[in-house]
């Protein structure tokens, strides 16, 4: 009897059995990497456990109302979404504007593009200890550059004051290159004709910009938004390298507190560091939830 005369959903025991063999290595894998660890955090979140990690008992959601009730807790939420915020439209406007910039055809054009798109190829520890060079005080790039110019140096990873925005220019800088390459792609994926038929009726490039361009970049803009908003709050090594945190706490986001509640110094507070780990997924689906739900309407699929 042939499949298609078996009776809707039934289906021939061998075709389960390489199913099954053919989905089994990909859910070990899920299983063993995510499935395992989200549940494993949740559990320790809410129960005692020894320097080791093994669990001696119950405590319930006495940790949550503990770290809910830190003041410090509020610092570290808000120079998390300042970081944010000071990493993700930085990069998506300056990458909407060099996707703009180098999609003119001119002798060479192909060159700009790959060194513009190159910071993407570097890691983060790369990244980092480039601009911590940058960053030196006594022999740094940056304060070169002040002091030519008659101005008073700074100190820029152990001043408060500009050490998240030192650390957010490092991220910004490694995450362009993606952010270029995905917006040229969205811009070669516009029909040309589009753009003949309003420049017969007159549109300059503002009007093409505003009533063309980003109408269909809207989809790529809205991917961008959420991936890199993602990637973002997951932001750790620029911070491990440079800054550890500090100074007095000015750079310890969500995902660097966990790091220090579990690993820095000898730490083992696996429980503490799994309710700041839980509370860290359910900050990234409320913000992923809030954009699909605002943002996603004002996207023009057509």
């Amino acid at each position: 009897m042939s499949t298609a005369s078996l009776p809707r959903g039934r289906y021939r025991r061998k075709d389960v059995v390489v199913a099954v063999c053919f989905l089994a290595p990909a859910t070990a894998v899920f299983v063993m990497f995510g499935f395992y660890p989200l549940v494993r955090t949740v559990w320790l979140s809410v129960a005692a456990s020894d320097i080791f990690g093994n669990v001696t008992g119950f405590v319930g959601l006495d940790r949550y109302a503990d770290f809910f009730a830190d003041p410090a807790l509020r610092r570290v939420l808000l120079v998390t979404l300042a970081f944010v915020l000071a990493t993700v439209l930085p990069t998506l406007l300056i990458g909407l504007f060099l996707a703009l910039v180098l999609q003119a055809r001119v002798p060479g054009i192909g060159f700009f593009r790959t060194l513009m798109a190159t910071p993407f190829a570097f890691s983060a520890a790369a990244a980092a200890v480039v601009f911590d060079i940058f960053y030196s005080p006594s022999v740094g790039l940056f304060n070169g550059l002040l002091d030519l110019a008659g101005l008073p140096v700074a100190q820029w990873l152990t001043d408060p004051a500009t050490a998240l925005p030192s650390l957010a220019l490092v991220s910004v800088w490694r995450d362009l290159g993606y952010a270029m390459l995905v917006f040229s792609a969205g811009l070669q994926a516009i029909p040309e004709s589009l753009f003949e038929a309003a420049r017969t009726d007159g549109a300059g490039r503002w009007t093409l910009l505003r009533r063309i361009v980003l109408p269909l970049l809207s989809p790529t803009m809205f991917f961008l938004l959420v991936v890199s908003t993602i990637s973002s709050l997951q932001t750790f090594g620029e911070i491990n390298i440079l800054t550890g945190g500090g100074p007095d706490g000015a750079t310890t986001t969500l995902v660097y507190g966990l790091y220090q509640s579990a690993f820095a110094f000898g730490a083992s507070d696996y429980g503490l560091a799994s309710v700041q780990a839980v509370v860290l997924l359910v900050l990234v689906m409320v913000i992923t939830i809030i954009q699909f739900r605002f943002l996603q309407r004002k996207v023009f699929y057509g």
